[in-house]
């Protein structure tokens, strides 16, 4: 500012020299007149105006960005083109870009994730809903009083969540609980894929626990994902890594009950509410459907046809064939299993309910537990 006014008194002098004293400041003749016809006026004014257009005609309009920066109150992990597609879902016209939905949040200061390094991946994804559901337990978490061990069930083709439960233990009874809740809202599906910890396997080398032979009785399959490898359950990870990020991000809830409330409040954004990128931004529940397969109360017994071989397993999981004794796995203790020929000689596969569940070799007299291991579901 001292320059131009420098600058200002120096050209007008008698006799000055304009273009001469413009090469001196090293400015242009332009600039140099620019400034004397300001310093003209009755309010002079040397200093550098803002460059912003007096009218911008495609600017978003102000009751536009109120919407987006409500949405985003409400929303505060949401980006551009989740909150873009909310504004349309809810029925709002002329919804600008994503892009310019970002340039809004910019604009009022709002932090915006970092884009990772996207690799190279794979995505697997069945074609129907209730095909394959994905179970797992995320990780507990401290309350006021206790801790919370938040039980999640996602549908794989759709990604709804068909349960979100605020529970107190990872127990069997704990789970069968909860699933039996959501088997009578959403019906049976046909497989469910866990990991292979409690309770829905104790090891790589123990997958069925009483929790997987109930699933089993049903007429559901189960499969467990690879040893070590996350990723097979990938969706429902995402999904855990969504449900910090929104919600348990906050102050510790008092108890299980403000924490279930919680869960349910977040649950009906997240499936009715919330674009899904992998979606092409569609919400969970315009994709999922209940399954034809009601849940029976009661159930049905366990039958064989004619010729099979049944024997019933034992305490300690023995069952005898053919004069010599077999271990299975002890979840099985008590139920009748038939035991199957196979195309090859000497060996028979033992049968629960519909779900071979081991195979064994009459030459050396042992049994090898069958498992699902599903590497791209």
């Amino acid at each position: 500012m001292e320059l131009r006014l420098e600058f200002v008194t120096l050209a007008r002098q008698e006799g000055a020299n304009i273009t001469a004293l413009c090469r001196r400041f090293a400015i242009s003749r332009k600039t140099g007149y620019k400034w004397l016809a300001r310093a003209a006026r009755d309010t002079p004014d040397l200093g550098d105006r803002p460059r912003r257009p007096r009218r911008s005609p495609r600017r978003t309009p102000p009751a536009m960005e109120t919407a987006v920066l409500a949405v985003r109150s409400q929303h505060p992990c949401w980006g551009g083109r989740k909150i873009a597609r909310r504004l349309a879902d809810l029925g709002k016209s002329k919804v600008p870009a994503p892009s310019t939905v970002t340039a809004i949040l910019r604009r009022h200061g709002m932090a915006l994730g970092q884009p990772g390094a996207a690799g190279p991946f794979q995505r697997f994804e069945r074609s129907r809903p209730n095909e394959l559901w994905q179970m797992d337990f995320k990780g507990h978490f401290a309350l006021a009083t206790g801790r919370c061990h938040p039980l999640t069930v996602l549908d794989d083709c759709s990604r709804f969540n068909l349960c979100l439960a605020a529970c107190g233990d990872e127990q069997g009874p704990t789970v069968q609980g909860h699933l039996r809740a959501a088997f009578r809202r959403y019906g049976l599906p046909q497989w469910v894929i866990t990991d292979n910890g409690s309770p829905w396997g104790s090891g790589p080398d123990t997958p069925y626990t009483p929790l997987g032979v109930w699933l089993m009785r049903l007429g559901i399959g189960l499969s467990h994902s690879r040893p070590y490898h996350p990723q097979t359950l990938g969706k429902d990870e995402r999904f855990h890594r969504t449900l910090k990020a929104e919600l348990l991000g906050g102050p510790p809830f008092d108890d299980l009950q403000g924490c279930q409330q919680a869960f349910d409040r977040w649950r009906l954004v997240y499936n009715c509410q919330r674009p899904h990128q992998a979606l092409a931004m569609a919400v969970p529940a315009t994709r999922y459907q209940p399954s034809p397969r009601p849940f029976p109360e009661t159930l049905p017994p366990i039958e064989y046809a004619p010729d099979h071989h049944v024997r019933r397993v034992q305490q300690q999981g023995w069952i005898s064939f053919k004069g010599t004794d077999f271990k299975l796995p002890k979840a099985f203790a008590g139920y009748p299993v038939a035991v199957l020929p196979t195309t090859i000689d000497g060996t028979w596969n033992v049968i629960f309910a519909s779900h071979c569940i081991a195979s064994i070799d009459m030459r050396s007299g042992t049994a090898k537990t069958v498992t699902h291991v599903s590497e791209h579901l």
